[in-house]
C-alpha cells in the first residue's frame, strides 16, 4: 500500500494538506482496480503526477479558449463528445487527474462506476471519484499489464495511450524513476519481440482522444488550404500604342500624295 511518505517522495511539490486529503481515495481506487504491485503503482502515480501537475489541477481551466468553444453545440466535435445542450461544453469539461470530457463520456464512466455524473458532473473532480475515474480508464486501456513489464518501452506506450503521443515524456520519466526508486521497482531491458504494439491497445475513449482527432483534422485541412496552388492565369499582352508620326514624316507623306 502506497504511504504518504512515499507519495511525498514521488511528488515533492504536493502540499501536505492535499496529500493527506487525497491519499485515502488514491489508495482505495488502486485497490479497486488492482493497481497494487510496486510496478503498477509506480507507473500509475508517475502518470497521474504529470497529468495533474502533482494533483494541483483536477479539472480543465476554462476560458473559454477558441478550442473549448468547439465543445459547444452545434459543432462536429460537440456531437462526438455527446454535447447536445447549450453550456454542455463547460458543464462537461475535462475533470480528474486523467480527464474525462463530454456528456457522453460522463454518462459512460458514471454508468460503469454506478454514479450519476451527468446530473452532477462536478463530482468527477472530487478525489473520491476522480481517482476511480482514472483507475477505470487505466484498467480498461490495459495499462497495468504494460506497467508489469517495468521497462522504458512499456512506459512510453502507457504515455502514448494516455496522451496520444509523447508530450511531457521526460517529465513523466522523472516521476517514474522516482517512484521506482521509492517502491523498489527495478526496470529491465525490453526483451526482443516483446515491445508493446499499437494494435494491442483496447478501445476505450474518454473524450481527449476525440479532441485530438478533431484538432489533427483541422490542422490538416488548414495546411491543405495553405499549400493548395491557385491555377495560373496568363495576363493578356498589352497592345503597344500606335507610333506617332513626326512632323517631318507627315510632310513627306503629304508631298507623295500630292504627286
Amino acid at each position: 500500500m502506497l504511504t504518504g511518505q512515499q507519495l511525498q517522495a514521488i511528488m515533492p511539490s504536493i502540499p501536505t494538506a492535499r496529500r493527506e486529503a487525497f491519499l485515502p481515495f488514491l489508495q482505495a481506487a488502486m485497490t479497486e482496480f488492482a493497481i497494487e504491485t510496486p510496478a503498477r503503482v509506480a507507473a500509475f502515480v508517475a502518470q497521474l503526477a504529470h497529468e495533474s501537475g502533482q494533483f494541483r489541477f483536477m479539472e480543465e481551466l476554462w476560458g473559454p479558449t477558441p478550442a473549448q468553444r468547439r465543445y459547444e453545440p452545434v459543432t462536429t466535435l460537440a456531437a462526438t463528445l455527446g454535447n447536445t445542450e447549450t453550456g454542455d461544453g463547460r458543464r462537461y469539461k475535462g475533470r480528474g487527474p486523467i480527464q474525462i470530457t463530454g456528456r457522453a463520456n460522463y454518462r459512460r464512466f458514471g454508468d460503469l462506476l454506478g454514479i450519476d455524473l451527468v446530473s452532477d458532473p462536478a463530482r468527477a473532480a472530487h478525489p473520491e471519484l476522480a481517482f476511480r475515474v482514472a483507475g477505470l480508464f487505466w484498467s480498461r486501456k490495459g495499462l497495468s499489464e504494460l506497467a508489469d513489464r517495468a521497462t522504458d518501452e512499456a512506459f512510453r506506450e502507457i504515455t502514448r495511450r494516455i496522451n496520444g503521443g509523447f508530450n511531457g515524456l521526460e517529465d513523466r520519466r522523472k516521476f517514474y524513476a522516482a517512484a521506482c526508486a521509492v517502491l523498489g521497482v527495478v526496470a529491465e531491458a525490453t526483451p526482443r519481440g516483446t515491445a508493446p504494439e499499437a494494435g494491442d491497445e483496447p478501445a476505450f475513449d474518454r473524450g481527449a482522444e476525440a479532441i485530438r482527432r478533431h484538432g489533427r483534422r483541422r490542422g490538416a485541412t488548414a495546411a491543405k488550404k495553405k499549400t493548395k496552388k491557385k491555377p495560373e492565369t496568363r495576363k493578356p499582352k498589352k497592345k503597344s500604342p500606335p507610333k506617332r508620326k513626326t512632323a517631318r514624316k507627315a510632310a513627306r507623306s503629304t508631298k507623295r500624295r500630292a504627286r
